[in-house]
């Protein structure tokens, strides 16, 4: 670890740091993929990227970052931010909650005194702000899902229909978590409809690149920093980035948040964000998962890239207030 801070971070320190992490890890083969969606058992284990995109644009990368894969559960960040426009902060606090759970992302429990899912990183959180996306009907919904997608990504993105099926057909637990909250009102009466939104929200094809430019819009107050096209309201960045901070490696975000430090969120097909507000974004992928279902290779390089930049949240910049502020703020 050394003493070096984000502001001096240069390209060529973080080039060569990534080159040697993925070194590293690449012959790393703990873990297991994900076999409980029948599509993503046969990906190759082997692979391994890693990218980072800085607010001005600036991209770095190595492995296979133009391999596409299902965005995945990463995809209720984005998501997240689109009910938040369609409704706004407080009407979406009324569905869904933004405290952690402990528990794994597929729990079947809801907060027993608001009967709120508990947040909208668990998949029954997920399903209550896919469920506020407008849009008459199923086609106008996903078209609003996909143009928000475009906007992050800078280019046109499509759902990979062999596992937009296979969730489909094998998500019974989320139909159970659904009928729950309808049940108590904290999402309307077309499940069908919603579910397979959130299954085609899930099967969304991406790349490492693509993650990590989405990152860095979440980094550079929701504009893109390749097209420079607002992909989000600026207003509610700091909901979003809240949000993956507490709540973004489920039952992992505590350690997260000690050891990294920074608002993040991952998918069970292996893809890792991270995001260093007012100056990066990362994105780390790797199919080999750990019991908690975040990628082993994905943790471990977001691990050191915050030990070795100082990339922490609480260590990165000096946020101490200017004396002549303080002053005022006395008097």
């Amino acid at each position: 670890m050394t003493d070096t801070k984000n502001t001096d971070i240069s390209a060529s320190s973080l080039s060569e740091f990534m080159n040697d992490l993925y070194s590293k890890y690449k012959s790393l083969r703990t873990g297991a993929v994900a076999d409980y969606i029948p599509e993503l058992a046969k990906v190759n284990p082997d692979l391994f990227s890693i990218c980072t995109v800085t607010v001005n644009g600036d991209v770095l990368q190595v492995g296979d970052f133009e391999h596409l894969f299902t965005i995945q559960s990463i995809s209720k960040v984005f998501v997240h931010g689109l009910a938040l426009e369609d409704h706004g902060r407080d009407y979406v606090l009324k569905r869904v909650g933004v405290e952690p759970t402990g528990d794994a992302f597929n729990s079947i429990i809801l907060d027993e005194q608001s009967k709120r899912p508990y947040n909208p990183m668990v998949n029954a959180g997920a399903i209550a702000t896919t469920g506020l996306i407008k849009g008459k009907g199923a086609t106008e919904r996903l078209n609003r899902l996909l143009e928000m997608f475009q906007r992050y990504v800078g280019k046109d993105v499509f759902v990979d229909i062999s596992v937009f099926t296979s969730e489909r057909s094998t998500g019974h637990r989320n139909r159970a978590m659904a009928y729950l909250m309808l049940n108590f009102g904290m999402i309307d009466g077309q499940i069908d409809e919603s579910l397979d939104l959130y299954f085609q929200q899930c099967a969304v094809m991406v790349n490492c690149r693509d993650l990590a430019v989405m990152a860095a819009a979440l980094a550079n107050k929701g504009v893109n920093p390749l097209t420079k096209e607002q992909a989000v309201d600026s207003q509610y960045i700091k909901d979003i980035l809240s949000v993956m901070y507490t709540c973004g490696m489920y039952n992992f975000a505590g350690e997260w948040a000690y050891k990294v430090g920074l608002p993040a969120k991952s998918g069970v097909s292996g893809g890792i964000i991270a995001v260093v507000p007012g100056q990066m974004g990362i994105a780390v992928f790797s199919p080999l998962l750990d019991a908690r279902g975040n990628s082993i290779r994905g943790v471990k390089v977001c691990e050191e890239l915050s030990q070795q930049f100082g990339l922490h949240l609480f260590d990165c910049v000096d946020r101490r207030l200017p004396h002549a502020m303080l002053r005022n703020e006395a008097s």
